[in-house]
């Protein structure tokens, strides 16, 4: 699956959004990606699992690392493509944690899987997760890089799309400026 086909699926749900978002990092943006309409079907989630795992295969991992809760579908989807475990990490006050019985080992070969990456902070945070673990971290992946190829996450990285859309800082954005309500999109408070 090429860029263009991975946008026309987005395109296709009505899950590329226009308007001023506060992404998950803190940023502003004029667009937003909301990839559980996508994800919610699940032949197209299956298919962006595929896709994303055929690029990632080489690595040979044998676990899929997601941070809740953009990743969790699409983790689960590349594993599967994989034939790996899936398991996740989530915030436990306010710190990306293993839970619910969920273990890494020396053994572990990780691949860790987002949905989107705009500055990298919830993937490096994933990554630092199994690497306290004692895991090796083999590489990362996303279905769409957002960040213009400047998010260094310090492993390979896979994407399926790139997508540039503006971000600004919150007292720099333009939008706020000019008054215009902030929608807050994400999972991240």
């Amino acid at each position: 699956m090429d860029s263009a086909a991975t946008l026309n699926l987005f395109r296709a749900a009505g899950a590329l959004l226009e308007g001023h978002f506060k992404l998950s990092s803190g940023l502003h943006s004029t667009g937003y990606l909301q990839c559980a309409l996508v994800l919610q079907d699940p032949t197209r989630a299956e298919q962006l699992g595929r896709a994303l795992g055929a690029q990632l295969k080489a690595h040979g991992s044998n676990v899929v690392l997601s941070p809740a809760l953009g990743g969790l579908i699409i983790g689960h989807e590349v594993a599967r493509a994989l034939g790996v475990r899936a398991i996740f990490a989530e915030r436990q006050e306010k710190v990306l944690a293993l839970r619910r019985g969920f273990t890494l080992s020396t053994s572990d070969r990780v691949i860790v899987i987002e949905d989107v990456v705009t500055t990298g902070l919830s993937t490096r945070e994933t990554i630092e997760v199994a690497k306290a673990a004692g895991a090796t971290v083999v590489a990362a992946g996303s279905i769409i890089d957002r960040s213009g190829g400047t998010s260094n996450l310090g492993v390979p990285y896979h994407s399926l799309a790139a997508l540039t859309l503006p971000t600004y800082e919150p007292d720099a954005c333009p939008l706020c400026a000019a008054g215009s309500p902030v929608t807050k999109p994400g999972s991240r408070v």
